[in-house]
Order: structure tokens, then C-alpha cells, then sequence
């Protein structure tokens, strides 16, 4: 059964780029397996400028001339070296792009935690557990929320619900890749 915080965030909009199809996923084609090495890519860090401008462009497209009252913010990765080299200047780009105010220098990740596609069956694995929020600086602000892959959709709805405890509005959230397990 799911908890109504993470089902309220999940009714919320929601925006994938790519079909995304874990590596146990034979039987894809070519398409699939540029999209995968695409998300793969950006979650090393690397070659997000492609992504920044499919962000932006969408943060235009759906936001308009608001877009420069919405905070740009990106779920927490599980490591600060990995937060830092993925996010930073992603995060920077996008709202370069497009108008957003940048969120990134306001959630720090403080210590590793366990990756949460790697840990799934451990309850203990928490996002917010390793995460410093500037509290203040949230409050009162319209957010949208970025992660690279969306499966379940709780890394997403736990981080939003706890910007949603500043005082924050999620508007919803833009996903790198959505992930599938059937090839149509």
C-alpha cells in the first residue's frame, strides 16, 4: 500500500525523455540501447549539455514566462562526489537555458548512503538521511523537481515531500529516463 504523501506527489506531473530499459533487458533495439547509453552517460557525468537543453526546452515549454519564478532542483544522488559531478553544472545549464532559479546550492549531501536501485529490498535506505537542506531558502518557493531515471517514483515523491515541508510548492517533476521491462 502506498502512502498517501507518495501517491500525492505522484499525481503531480510528470515528464520522461527517454524510455529507459535496465541492462537485464535483452531483447531491445538500437533506439533503446542509445537511450540507456544516454542515461548511463549522464549519471557518470558526462555529455550533459544534450540534456540540459532537452530540460530547458521543456521547462520553457511548459512553464512559460513563469519559468523564472521556478526553482530548478535535482534529487539528491548517494554520494557528494556523485551529486556534485552529475548535478552541479547540469543544474547550472538548465537554468542558464532557460530562466529557472537554480536550486543546486541549496541541498548538500553530506555522507554516502547505499544506492537506492541497488538496495530496493532494504527499507533502510533513505534519501533524505544524508541530505542538508537551507530550509529558508525553499519556503514560499514554486519548485520542480529533476531525477535522471523514474521507476517506482518514491526517490522523487520522498524529496519533494520533504521540500513540501520547508514551505515549498512541487509543481512535479522532469525524469531523464523512465524505466520499462517490456519491449513493444
Amino acid at each position: 500500500m502506498k502512502d498517501e504523501n507518495i501517491t500525492r506527489q505522484l499525481d503531480k506531473l510528470k515528464v520522461f525523455f527517454l524510455k529507459y530499459y535496465p541492462i537485464r533487458i535483452k531483447n531491445v533495439g538500437l533506439e533503446e540501447k542509445v537511450a540507456r547509453q544516454i542515461v548511463w552517460d549522464f549519471k557518470d557525468g558526462n555529455h550533459y549539455e544534450a540534456v540540459a537543453q532537452m530540460t530547458a526546452k521543456r521547462l520553457v515549454e511548459h512553464f512559460g514566462e513563469q519559468v523564472c519564478n521556478i526553482v530548478f532542483s535535482c534529487v539528491p544522488a548517494s554520494t557528494s562526489e556523485k551529486h556534485e559531478h552529475r548535478y552541479k553544472d547540469f543544474s547550472s545549464r538548465v537554468c542558464e537555458l532557460s530562466g529557472a532559479v537554480n536550486g543546486y546550492e541549496h541541498v548538500r549531501v553530506t555522507n554516502d548512503r547505499p544506492e537506492v536501485h541497488k538496495n530496493r529490498k532494504k527499507k533502510d535506505v533513505q534519501i533524505q538521511e544524508n541530505v542538508i537542506y537551507d530550509e529558508d531558502f525553499f519556503k514560499g518557493k514554486r519548485i520542480l523537481v529533476f531525477d535522471d531515471i523514474i521507476t517506482r517514483g518514491h526517490s522523487y515523491a520522498n524529496f519533494a515531500n520533504r521540500l513540501e515541508m520547508f514551505g515549498a510548492e512541487v509543481l512535479g517533476g522532469f525524469f531523464l529516463g523512465k524505466t520499462f521491462y517490456r519491449v513493444k
